[in-house]
Order: C-alpha cells, then structure tokens, then sequence
C-alpha cells in the first residue's frame, strides 16, 4: 500500500505536533479578553484546521464579522507571546526522517499562517524537511481542496498519488475533495466519529500505529 504513493501531505497541529489543547486555550483566552462568550475547550479544538475566518464563523457566530480582526489581533498576540514550544508528539521525527530516507516527498497542509508555520518549524528543528508546505493565509483553506492541488502541482504529481495524513474531519474532506488518500489520526482534535464521516485507508491511535501502517519501526 505505501508503494501507492510518491508524496506523503501532514497536517500539523495535532497531527505532528501536540498543540491543540494550548491553541484552544489562547483561543479562549482571546475570547475573554474581547469580553465576549468563551467556548469550551472542546469546541475551540474542533475549529482548528479551518482558516481564522471560517474558525471564527464556527466558533463565535454571535461575533459580528467586523470584529474578527480583533479577535484574530488578540488570539496572534497570545499565541505567540507563549513561552513554551508546542513539542512534536512522541516517535513523529523519527517517522518523518524514516519517511525521507524511504524516498517519500514530504509536505505539509495547515491552517496555521506561514508566521505560525515559520515558528513551529524553527521551534522543532524540521525547517527543510518539508518539500511543500501551504498555509491557510496564502491559498484556500481546509476543507477546500485547493492546497492539495497546489502541493500536487508544485511537485508534478497526480492527487491520486499523494496521501493526506491529518487529526480532523477537515483534513479527510479535503484529501476526498482534491482526489488523494487519506489516513486520520484519532490522537489529536477531532474524536473518532467526526473522521468517520469521512474515507480513510485507516484510523491510527498513535504515532506509533502510524508507523506501523507504513511498515516501519521507529
């Protein structure tokens, strides 16, 4: 099955890197200081993957449009005063370099902004290893097919050849829309049901399942 495919496409957060419970808390955090409604931290975790903008439409639809850039103002400049990196989960380096050296083009499909991107991949120590990335600010975002047609046409290669790995509904919906295959993993924001909506060539609890799919041992 891994011979089926010349590029493998991560999502990143809370597919790479264990960062949706502290994204949801700035998120939160953001809300209380504009003085409006704070979600819970399991409806602010289910956003994310979305552009801002449709993130915002989902999670505070009482918030009038024109007051998104606030939002999106104080949710940036909580996010990046946190003191602490979001850390890759567990085993996911290792995949990534074992993913490399098996001839694999590597990208990356986010809704994070490239400035969000840039930090995590500074913060992880993995600027280079992607071939492609594209974020949410620069092309259209999840579930949009679009940023899977760019990787696919920047590395000369079919959708059908490209494998979609992600942690939310989002993700799979894209992968389904643009053509490629997908595989969801159950470990980050959205639960096992939400990804069940959706075609996967498999469901993975973990890192370590995740390179057990792809018959490697790391």
């Amino acid at each position: 099955m891994r011979q089926s495919f010349d590029v493998i496409v991560f999502d990143w957060d809370g597919t790479l890197a264990d960062s949706t419970g502290p994204i949801a808390q700035c998120m939160q955090e953001a809300c209380r200081d504009l003085g409006i409604r704070v979600p819970s931290e399991a409806e602010a975790q289910h956003v994310i993957g979305l552009g801002l903008d449709d993130a915002l439409a989902r999670l505070v639809p009482e918030l009038p449009r024109r007051d998104y850039p606030r939002l999106v103002d104080a949710y940036r400049r909580i996010y990046f005063a946190r003191p602490a990196p979001h850390p890759l989960f567990p085993g996911i380096a290792a995949l990534l370099e074992a993913l490399a050296a098996g001839g694999f083009a590597l990208a990356v499909a986010t809704g994070k902004s490239v400035a969000g991107l840039e930090r995590s991949l500074a913060e992880t120590g993995l600027g280079g290893r992607f071939a492609v990335m594209r974020t949410a600010d620069v092309t259209a975002p999840k579930p949009d097919p679009m940023m899977l047609h760019e990787i696919a046409e920047t590395l000369d290669v079919s959708p059908t050849r490209m494998l979609m790995v992600g942690d939310t509904a989002y993700d799979l919906e894209m992968a389904a829309r643009a053509g490629a295959a997908a595989i969801g993993v159950t470990y980050g924001a959205h639960p096992v049901d939400e990804l069940r909506k959706w075609p996967a060539l498999s469901l993975c609890g973990s890192p370590v399942e995740l390179s057990q799919w792809f018959g490697l041992t790391v």
